[in-house]
Formats: structure tokens, sequence, C-alpha cells
């Protein structure tokens, strides 16, 4: 429990919460079992993303002497002191569902994990020859005499350290050295075994523990252990200097290799002497170091989820719908004429947008074309759209954020291919990320010249499209399209946008347009009118946002927030947020949408946006906030966010403690309501309506005009 004085839950504590809800997915003997194994590598790929960029943000602090403290009273050494003894609870935690929970029940499966010891003499003679063959080839031993020799690791890949005696006729003092052999970025890290009626397979570290002896054949081997060491990623480029954007971030590529260490986890089976040479060698402290009782880097059993098979171990398959109100007979263009669409993925597809730039690219009336890009799939075919549209002669510009995280290489090779095609590339904007997703198409029609829109709370990217949730609004509205233009060209331009009349931007509008949408609802409140507040984003965390959000509450507005992950707003607490709720969904789709649904005395006020409430996002992003004007998409909008405060099965609630209650305790009856597949239950719904309804309206067929 915080201290009653603290108004806030510490972002990093708030953020490992999340992820033990990620894994109380995978605990969950009820769901399929594949799907849980899933739930596991997510949360070990989620906690080495938290380690690279969270905790080696603050180790610099650290190391800086760094004695500031965040809105919730910690300074940076007390964060990673609090950090280290709820990350080991939950390291144990991951290892105790996989080798006590799931790898048994994969087992019963035919999905076998087999020790050295366990394999018959045939597989024993398979794995001998692999070493042989790939590993002997593959892998160079390292010896490490001191550690300013000890080599360059590719950060959370797995390495194996041997510890080795010296021969009697050496001279050395010391009587034993040090090996390490990096594996790199292998690309079998599952050894697959003969065997039949089963899929069974050994690690590869493994194998190279049981053969290291012919790597030195004239020396005893006293151990060896797999260990994994993960790098410091926090890092940014100095854009107020001078210089090529490109070329700062090819070098940011180099450095981030090169970093310094924030985790070690190794072994358990490793001695004490040969984890201190590692924590030597790799500057980390005790603190950071993770003892593993299992198989290292938990994010590779991705593979084998895809691989298993087996009636009853997957989900049962959603595949995304048509939507009824996009006529796949008629061009884009006109149906977006005829009415605003909504789309909610993944529950309905994707591909109206990616046809939007793909239409774009071909129609001859289109004239230009202006999008914002920040993540996109390996072989985007929306790159290749707007390719395409280059040289088809349309006027084609795009904002490529080359500081999207994680993803800079590819939105480097990106922007090149686009580049080449003919296109106007801009690299983001100084000092800023450009997060605001947005593509406007301008084109020529008989009335004059139309501005077709998109604007999403996710990327543009159709295969993340299929597993998270987003909205996606497509409309030709003028107000929005006057300010779509106004916001692109002030980005291209360097320059502050004209006053947009709909759209909000951050970092120049947003915040104060969220504030006065709070603010009115105090004020609706106080004249006993309709008010209430309802937000769904991905994270809370901004204090201006949070004690707005207090203040409504104080003045008797009900505000219900729906908030995936990180949230350091304090629910329930009597006086201060009372009138306050946080229901945290996390399913098989990562909840992504940003909407937001103001009651403003009865003329209700709906939102999407590309922007979480953090202080990055309202300040640091270029980010959009979009109204939902039509009528039927804004009642569309409010029916979806009502559904994640029904969900009793998912559905979990933020306690004043900071703890999150179990959905079963508020589910009084049989009746279970889980909000995501309620969604997908609706859409399959509305889609048949709509199927019958056409089914049942008579064309006749005319004939020619003469």
């Amino acid at each position: 429990m915080p201290d009653p004085e603290i108004r806030y839950f510490n972002r990093e504590l708030s953020w490992l919460e999340f992820n033990q809800r990620v894994l109380e997915e995978a605990q969950n003997v009820s769901l399929p079992l594949l799907e849980r194994l899933k739930f596991l590598a997510i949360t070990a790929s989620n906690l080495d993303e938290f380690f690279m960029v969270r905790v080696g943000g603050l180790q610099t602090l650290y190391a800086r002497g760094s004695k500031s403290k965040d809105p919730a009273g910690m300074t940076p050494g007390q964060q990673l002191k609090s950090i280290s003894e709820r990350s080991h609870q939950l390291t144990r935690d991951q290892y105790s569902c996989y080798l006590e929970q799931l790898e048994p029940s994969l087992a019963e499966a035919n999905i076998r994990r087999l020790r050295m010891d366990d394999l018959t003499s045939q597989q024993t003679q398979f794995v001998q020859q692999f070493f042989n063959e790939e590993i002997v080839s593959m892998v160079a031993p390292l010896a490490v005499e001191s550690p300013d020799e000890f080599p360059t690791l590719i950060g959370g890949t797995i390495s194996m350290c041997v510890r080795l005696q010296r021969s009697a006729e050496n001279d050395d003092d010391e009587k034993q050295r040090f090996v390490v052999l990096p594996f790199g970025r292998i690309s079998t890290r599952f050894v697959t075994l003969p065997s039949e009626g089963t899929y069974s397979f050994v690690l590869i570290e493994e194998v190279a523990a049981r053969f290291i002896a012919d790597f030195f054949p004239k020396e005893t081997v006293l151990e060896c252990v797999a260990f994994r060491a993960t790098r410091n990623a926090d890092m940014a480029i100095r854009e107020d200097l001078a210089g090529d954007l490109l070329l700062q971030m090819k070098q940011l590529l180099v450095a981030r290799r090169e970093s310094d260490f924030a985790r070690l986890e190794i072994s358990a089976e490793a001695s004490t002497e040969l984890t201190d040479f590692l924590k030597d060698c790799l500057g980390v402290e005790e603190r950071d170091v993770y003892r593993i009782p299992g198989p290292l880097d938990l994010t590779h059993f991705f593979q084998v989820a895809d691989a298993g098979t087996g009636e009853g171990n997957r989900y049962e398959d959603w595949p995304p719908l048509a939507s009824p109100s996009i006529d796949p007979l008629e061009s884009i263009f006109e149906t977006i004429s005829k009415q605003d669409v909504i789309l909610y993925h993944p529950y309905e597809s994707f591909d109206p947008v990616v046809r939007f730039v793909e239409e774009a690219a071909t129609d001859p009336d289109v004239l230009a074309i202006k999008q914002t890009l920040y993540r996109t799939s390996r072989n985007s075919p929306i790159l290749s759209a707007l390719a395409r549209a280059a040289e088809n002669g349309k006027h084609v510009t795009v904002i490529i954020e080359l500081k999207a995280r994680f993803d800079e290489a590819r939105n480097i090779e990106g922007a090149k291919a686009l580049e080449q095609a003919g296109v106007h590339v801009f690299y983001g904007v100084k000092g800023l990320k450009t997060h605001a997703k947005i593509c406007i198409v301008v084109r020529r029609e008989p009335q004059g010249i139309q501005r077709y829109l998109h604007f999403g709370t996710g990327n543009y990217n159709e295969m993340t499209a299929r597993l998270y949730s987003d909205v996606s609004l497509l409309t030709c509205n003028e107000d929005l399209g006057a300010d779509a233009i106004s916001f692109f060209n002030s980005v291209t331009g360097y320059s502050l946008p004209q006053s947009m009349h709909s759209l909000s931007a951050a970092p120049i509008t947003l915040r104060d347009r969220l504030a006065e949408m709070i603010e009115a609802e105090i004020q609706f409140k106080n004249q006993r009118q309709k008010s209430g507040i309802t937000i769904k984003v991905n994270s809370l965390v901004d204090p201006q946002m949070i004690e707005l959000l207090y203040r409504a509450s104080q003045a008797g507005v009900k505000v219900r927030l729906n908030i995936r992950g990180i949230c350091c707003l304090r629910p329930g607490v009597p006086g201060l947020s009372d009138n306050i709720e946080v229901v945290s969904v996390v399913d098989r789709m990562l909840e992504h949408a940003r909407i937001l649904h103001f009651r403003h005395g009865g003329d209700d006020r709906v939102f999407i946006s590309s922007a979480d409430w953090m202080g990055r996002s309202l300040d640091r992003r270029v980010e959009l906030l979009v109204p939902v004007e039509d009528d039927r998409c804004r009642a569309r909008m409010m029916n979806i966010v009502e559904c994640y405060f029904k969900d009793n099965v998912k559905g979990r609630r933020l306690q004043p403690d900071g703890s999150y209650d179990s959905p079963s305790k508020r589910r009084s009856s049989g009746l279970k309501m889980p909000a995501q597949e309620w969604l997908y239950r609706e859409t399959c719904r509305v889609v048949e309506l709509a199927s019958r309804s056409r089914q049942a309206v008579f064309e006749p067929h005319r004939a020619p005009e003469q």
C-alpha cells in the first residue's frame, strides 16, 4: 500500500503489474495450451524491452548521481531497488508457470523438451552430428583473460561461458581461465529430434554444453553454462546539433550494439565464481543478475507455440470480417463520399485502409497523397502503393518517423525506397516524434477538389492490425479535411498550423483541448446537467491530466477509465478519487485503441486519438485528437467503449493499493461477458444482418440504353 500522501503510483511498478496481468493469462488453465505459451513468451518479450528502455534509462540517471524524484516520490536508486525486487518475483513466477504448469501439459500434448540425459542413442548420435557440423562451424570460442578483452555481444542473445582448468605445464599463476561462445542471432534455438508421433526438441545450449570438451581437447572443462545479457537501449540523438538525421540514426544503431548492460540472466547452475566473472566483465550489479532455473529467453517459445498442433490447443479462429459499410464493388472514394465509415480492427478487416491507398495510387483523378508512417510491416503494401503513386505522377509526401524505437532500421530502408520512387520524404520533426496516424488523398471531382481522409489510432501495418484493437475513421468531412491539410503542411513546412476548427494536435493544442473538455464536465455537473468522462487509452501517466481527473471526481463527475497498461492514478481514494474506476482488459487481442467520450450536458462528444495520456505523448510527440462527427459512428464508439466496463471475465479493476481484483469476484451470476468475444460476435451479427438485407433487395436487369 503506497503512502496515503502519495497521489500517484510509480510508473515502472505499474508497468510490471501490467506484465503480471499478462502472465496471469499464461497461468489460466481454462485457456488453450499453446495460447498460454504465447502469453508467457509475450511477458518475456515485454520484460526485455522494459530493461532495455526503462531500466537502462534509470541506471544512467543513477550512475550520474541523480536524486530527482518521480511523481510518486521515488529517486532513481529507490526505483531500481523496487524494480529489482518486483522483477525477480515476476521472473520466478514466469518459470514456475513454465516448469510446473506448461511444460508438463506440453509433454501430454506430445510437445516435449528433452534433456540430454533423456535422449535415445539414435537421438544422441543425431545431436552430436548437429554439434560437429553446425555448432563447431558456426560458433568461435573467444578467450577472455581480463574484462577489457570481453567480446562485444549482441544484446539479448544467448552465449555460453566456459570455465577451464589450465594445463599443468602452463606457467600462469591463474589455475583456470574463461572462454565465451557467443551464439549471436541463431536461427536454430530448438534442435528438433527424430521421434515418432511427437514434436521433441532439445535446446542448442544444452547440446553445446554436452560436447563442449571437443573444443578444448587438452583441458578440463570445470563448467559450461548459458547466459544472456540485455543492453541499455535508452539512447537518443542530439537533434539540436547540426547534421544529417539519417546519418545520426545509423550511428545510434551502432551505439546501441555497444551500450552498457542492464541485466544478466544466467543459468541457476552457474557457480559463484563464474557468475562473479561475468558480473565483473559486464559491469552489472548483483540486483541486476537473474539466476534462471529453466531455459533462458522464453521469447523463443513463440516458435514452439507456432509449430505445435492439436485439437483445443489454440483459440477459435476469429478472421477479420468485411465491414458492411464498405461495398467491394464500388470505389472506396464513392463509399466515403456517401457517409463516414468507422472500422474497429481486428474484428473488421484492415483491407479497406490498404485499399484506400492502393486505389489512390492508380486513380487518374487523384492528384496528391499525404501520409504519416510510424511503424509498417516488413513487406508493406502501403509503402508499395505510395511508391507506385509517385511513379504514376501523383504528388506524394510522406512523413516517416526515423526515431520509432526498434523500427529505426526498417524505417530508414523504407524511406530510401520511397525517395528512389520519387516520393517527397520527411524524417519527422526536429525534437519530436511524429506519432499521428493520418492519410490525406486529394482528388479532382466534377464539383471541385475533394479531400478524403483516414485517421487511425494504430499504425499503418496490416500485420499488427490483425492482433491489435484499433479504430479507423474514413471521411471526407470538409472541416476535418481543411484542418488535416493545415496540420500536415505545418509539419512539412516547419511552421505552426493555422487555427484548426476540429482537430487538436500535440504538442500545440491537444493538452489544452483535453483540459477544456474535463473542465466543461465539471461545469455541467455543477449546473446539474448530464456529465461523465469515459476514457480508453493504453497508459495514464501525466500528472497534470491525473490532477484534472481528480478534480472532476471531487466535483462528483463519474470518471471511467479503461487503461490497458500503466496507470499512475489511484482510484477509489475517499475525497480524492472515489468517483473514478479503472479497468484493464488483457485478452487475446492487444487493446490499443484510444477513444474518449464526454457527456457534455447530453450533447455527447466522442474522439479518437493517436495519443496516450503521457508527458511524452502530449508534449514531445506530434499527435492528433480527432472528433467523431457522424451520429451513427459516434453511437458505435460509445457502445464499444461501454462493453469494456461490463467485462467480468478479463476486466480487472484497479484498487487503491495498486493491486487488481479478480473478475470472478464481480461475476454474481453464471453469465460471462468477455468484451473482446462480445465485440467479435456482435460484428458477426451485424455483418450477417447486412448480408441478409442485401439478399432481400430485388434488383432488376435493365435494358441497355440506346
